[in-house]
């Protein structure tokens, strides 16, 4: 709807009976606001140590968010939400989950209490056409939005929201879906799509855990095509992926870590600048790569 619109809508409602609060009024008017273009990014995540570990990943997290003005909300795509359907977060307060096991109590111990945005997560689901997107409120923020987030926005301060990732669908149904999400952009959502391009935990080389940066060779050679067409904007092979050789399948055995780059690309512009960061190969079969559009 239109501001105009909008305001010309509420001067017919009634001075008695039911009343808007000017708190919410103030919410609604505001959801409606356009603002400068935000950024697109996707965040290879890691391991949820990378929450409390001060590295050069995590710095790369910190020093993107210093890089363009401070969202009035964070819509997050995560790897670790999958569902059949597609749903949204709509409390008020998100809890913090900690959706992984066999890691420090330390760990454990974090809580990332960013609010929620019900008015955000409603716009969502009505910008949305080509599926019925549900509200959520059961889930929260899973490791893959709050580990990322967090060092981006550590006084929480920022409103954060979810949409889940269908496990049913196929990757072009996906990258169709975050289409649908682009004008969001236009009104200070910043979203996020988080996972990792090469992403096959059963492949780690445990005895390079500590190296700087290892891939084994089908690593290397995936996430350098990737790479390329992503800076070639051409987007049709990384959503055609398993079409694309030995190494791609070895770099995505489940499709759950790639797919959120495929919503970070589908929000890209022809004319925005693409950015990649945090590009390292790690334990032989994850890479880092992240990627900042706009």
């Amino acid at each position: 709807m239109k501001r105009k619109d909008f305001i010309q809508a509420i001067s017919f409602l009634p001075l008695t009976g039911v009343t808007m609060k000017l708190e919410g009024l103030k919410k609604m008017t505001d959801s409606l606001e356009s603002t400068g273009k935000m950024p697109v990014l996707f965040l290879g995540h890691g391991s949820p140590m990378n929450a409390i570990e001060e590295n050069e990943f995590v710095q790369g997290f910190r020093k993107t968010a210093r890089s363009f003005e401070k969202p009035k909300a964070v819509l997050c795509i995560s790897a670790h939400w999958e569902t059949r359907g597609t749903f949204v977060t709509a409390m008020e307060q998100p809890p913090t989950i900690h959706d992984f096991g066999g890691f420090p109590k330390e760990l454990f111990e974090v809580q990332y209490p960013a609010p929620g945005n019900p008015e955000l997560a409603r716009e969502t689901k009505n910008l949305v056409k080509k599926t019925e997107v549900e509200l959520d409120l059961n889930w929260g923020l899973d490791h893959g939005a709050w580990s990322v987030v967090k060092h981006m926005y550590p006084d929480a301060d920022v409103p954060v929201i979810q949409m889940s990732l269908d496990y049913s669908k196929p990757p072009v149904w996906h990258y169709e879906l975050a289409k649908e999400l682009a004008n969001l952009r236009e009104k200070g959502v910043l979203i996020i799509g988080s996972g990792n391009m090469v992403h096959n935990l059963r492949r780690v080389a445990w005895d390079k855990l500590n190296a700087e940066e290892y891939g084994f060779d089908w690593a290397i050679e995936a996430s350098a095509k990737m790479k390329e067409f992503i800076m070639d904007r051409n987007h049709k092979p990384l959503i055609d992926y398993s079409s694309q050789g030995k190494a791609f399948q070895l770099a995505i055995p489940t499709p759950e870590h790639y797919l959120p780059l495929l919503y970070s690309l589908a929000l890209s512009g022809n004319q925005e600048e693409t950015q990649l960061f945090n590009d390292k190969a790690v334990a032989g079969s994850l890479t880092m790569t992240s990627v900042k559009i706009g």
